[in-house]
């Protein structure tokens, strides 16, 4: 199920928000000032290099298990590809992540602030603390809750994977499995992994378990029905 982005239109963030859009991927960036054509930019550059490298090997987009990468792989790719491994899926899990961290990184050369979401993947680097909701589909709980993260904790990846919400493969029914890492690329693949092992509220814990046991991983948020569990690093807040 696709879901308009009206989430967007309630971020306050005390910076300067700013929309960066191509192709298939659509930024919602936050800094200090408006850098949406340097952003733009290092978007284009990095889909750039990601597509040009499917392109001769179509196989790192097709699987649903960590891959091999071949030589001249780019390093967008490769962190695509080092989560994968850590997570155990497919590196395409990783992507938005990936482009939203390459981005938000890139931007740290003009803004010493910046946040850069990318489908409900989130870049986070930070002096202040920074309060996420989670998005949870028709859960009674979506919105209701959210992440607080300290700004000792930034730079920080925080995504999310549904299998009810979104358009992204998922192999569970959790409405939301939100998982923060120092990698947003890691993040991402852990959230997949772990939203993969939740078939229903009964196995929230399965999917915390699931996330606990990939390295890097610092906390993780599971929504289904009505329910919510949670481990880790993560100071949860109402909303």
């Amino acid at each position: 199920m696709y879901v308009e982005r009206d989430y967007r239109l309630t971020v306050e963030t005390g910076l300067v928000n700013f929309q960066v859009q191509v192709g298939e991927s659509d930024l919602w960036v936050s800094a200090e000032t408006r850098l949406a054509r340097r952003a733009e930019r290092l978007l284009r550059e990095a889909r750039g290099q990601l597509e040009a490298y499917l392109a001769r090997h179509p196989e790192f987009g097709a699987s649903l298990e960590p891959v091999r990468l071949k030589r001249g792989a780019p390093e967008i790719a490769r962190e695509m590809a080092r989560a994968a491994r850590a997570a155990g899926v497919g590196p395409m899990a990783a992507v938005a992540s990936a482009v939203a961290e390459a981005v938000g990184r890139g931007l740290l050369e003009w803004t010493r602030e910046v946040i850069v979401e990318n489908g409900g993947d989130v870049f986070l680097h930070c002096t202040r603390a920074k309060r996420i909701a989670v998005f949870a589909g028709e859960s009674p709980l979506s919105r209701r809750v959210g992440l607080e993260i300290e700004a000792g904790a930034m730079p920080v990846g925080v995504c999310t994977s549904s299998g009810t919400v979104g358009p992204s493969l998922s192999l569970g029914n959790a409405d939301a499995a939100t998982v923060v890492a120092r990698s947003a690329a890691l993040a991402d693949a852990a959230a997949t992994a772990a939203a993969n092992c939740v078939k229903g509220a009964e196995e929230i814990g399965k999917g915390l378990e699931e996330a606990r046991r990939i390295q890097g991983v610092t906390g993780a948020v599971i929504i289904a029905g009505d329910r919510m569990g949670a481990w880790g690093q993560v100071t949860l807040i109402p909303l």
